[in-house]
């Protein structure tokens, strides 16, 4: 596979990972976050690295936007509840063993 061929096939996956995290806004960023150990707020800073390593400016509140297709404080007052103490505790769990 040439490198053309590669990246238009890796931007299609991404663009299928972000429509399905838009489609998605009852999976909350905590449990991605405890279960994948990334969430919608880490690939909005992994698109804005990738920007400006690219020369392009972008802050962060516009990478958000891109990934959540809303800006970020109408998704949060829409659909972000209140992560329950299981769900706390298994973040702290999970963050823990990324020190260890």
């Amino acid at each position: 596979m040439d490198e053309s061929t590669r990246t238009e096939i890796e931007a299609a996956a991404f663009r299928q990972l972000v429509a399905h995290l838009r489609e998605r806004n009852d999976v909350q960023n905590i449990d991605l976050m405890n279960l994948a150990g990334f969430c919608r707020n880490c690939l909005s800073k992994w698109y804005r690295a990738a920007a400006e390593a690219r020369g392009v400016e972008l802050d962060y509140e516009g990478a958000r936007e891109i990934i959540y297709g809303m800006p970020y404080a109408q998704w949060k007052a829409n659909y972000q509840q209140e992560a329950s103490a299981e769900q706390q505790a298994a973040f702290t769990q999970a963050v823990a063993g990324q020190r260890d």
